[in-house]
């Protein structure tokens, strides 16, 4: 069964048309690896989903229902959570503070404090850390963290790896089998194409907002992987 199907969908930004017709679902329990280069409309598609931006044609479904008419802040609640690109951490708080303002929504599941420490030991080593101290990585798993607090079905990844050392990236994406373990469905967006398909059920390539490629990474070759990345 599918949780999320997006169809046939249009963005733009005023005159600039990011992404062009897409068409993508997430069936519920797996992980959809969505990869390209920067630019090719992957970070759009999420803050769409999540309701940050709409859709100029199209429509996404989400457990059947159309979320075009749901504002972002009621799309939390209905189980969807973003860790956004830049993980927007709050600098002035704790690693634990942060956390718990991720539980506000107060939805039933198996994320608290406890589950996401055990699946980040790099949050939970750093728990009384105030957020302007962290490194890129406590902030990444500290934002995961967050998100996964809110007890979401849909949990939406931007950009994981952006910045970050590879040790750290590793230990971030060795919990995601655990994330979907727990019965998370996971949409995350990538340019580490490694990561991505390591983690993966099935990859998305999108080029210049287009879908270019798709299947299970068992299915694609490196070569057709580079091929649709770099729009040879």
């Amino acid at each position: 069964m599918s949780l999320l199907e997006v169809n046939g969908l249009d963005v733009h930004y005023g005159d600039f048309q990011a992404i062009y017709g897409l068409d993508l679902r997430v069936d519920e329990g797996e992980t959809l690896a969505v990869i390209g280069a920067n630019g090719a409309g992957k970070s759009t598609l999420l803050k769409t989903i999540a309701g940050l931006m709409r859709p100029t044609a199209g429509d996404i479904l989400y457990e059947g229902a159309s979320l075009t008419p749901v504002p972002s802040y009621q799309r939390v609640p209905k189980g969807i959570s973003l860790t956004p690109e830049g993980r927007k951490i709050f600098r002035s708080l704790t690693v634990e503070e942060n956390l718990k303002v991720g539980a506000h929504i107060k939805r039933p599941g198996p994320w608290n404090l406890q589950s996401v420490y055990e699946a980040f030991p790099l949050v939970a080593d750093r728990r009384d850390r105030l957020g302007v101290n962290l490194s890129g990585g406590e902030q990444q798993a500290a934002a995961i963290g967050r998100a996964l607090m809110s007890n979401p079905r849909l949990l939406l990844l931007d950009e994981v790896s952006l910045g970050l050392a590879p040790v750290v990236v590793e230990q971030i994406y060795d919990a995601i089998p655990t994330i979907t373990g727990n019965g998370t469905t996971v949409l995350v967006v990538e340019q580490d194409v490694n990561q991505a398909l390591k983690v993966a059920d099935r990859v998305q390539c999108l080029l210049e907002g287009r879908t270019v490629l798709e299947g299970p990474p068992s299915s694609l070759t490196r070569d057709e992987i580079a091929a649709a990345y770099f729009g040879i």
